[in-house]
């Protein structure tokens, strides 16, 4: 049995990071993915994504996938593996569900799924990785090693400022990165 196992972390290095250590442990490149907001990402045409991977992840494994894609209510961000897929394609169609709707048919529930967007959206990087139930607690180990965004007190932050769920009408969240 697989499952989804997701986590924010503050900043676009640290969840790259994160998925060097998945797949330094065996995780398959195939079964990470990475959303983020990088930096750089806001200077760059969501049409340039050849060669994002070499310049802001890495020369192997997952990383060197990385491309650019423009996500509504959030803007551009750097993003590669499965999730990658999903958003690449639903901008092309313009489908809605995005972040989301990914997170949702992977397993996530609404709730989470809608948080980890807002997250991504202001600034923070996500790292989902769909694993196999003897990898689960590796996975988990990794990904809370690197200290993840406390998803309870971010979630209150949230509703105390008025947040219910993620708008992907919303314009691009731009007071600085988290």
């Amino acid at each position: 049995m697989t499952r989804t196992i997701t986590r924010s972390y503050e900043d676009y290095d640290t969840a790259r990071r994160v998925v060097g250590e998945l797949e330094a442990a065996g995780v398959a490149s195939a079964d990470i993915s990475l959303v983020g907001r990088h930096r750089d990402v806001d200077n760059s045409n969501a049409g340039e994504g050849a060669g994002v991977g070499a310049a802001l992840g890495g020369a192997a494994g997952l990383l060197a996938g990385l491309g650019l894609v423009a996500i509504p209510g959030i803007g551009p961000v750097v993003a590669a593996g499965w999730i990658a897929s999903t958003l690449a394609g639903a901008a092309a169609g313009g489908v809605a569900g995005g972040v989301v709707g990914a997170l949702t048919s992977a397993g996530e529930d609404p709730e989470n799924a809608n948080y980890y967007a807002e997250s991504v959206r202001r600034g923070a990087s996500l790292v989902s990785v769909r694993a196999a139930d003897e990898q689960a607690a590796m996975v988990e180990a990794i990904m809370d090693g690197a200290t993840p965004i406390d998803r309870d007190s971010r979630l209150a932050e949230y509703r105390e400022a008025g947040w219910s769920r993620f708008d992907d009408t919303a314009a691009p969240y731009r007071s600085g990165y988290m």
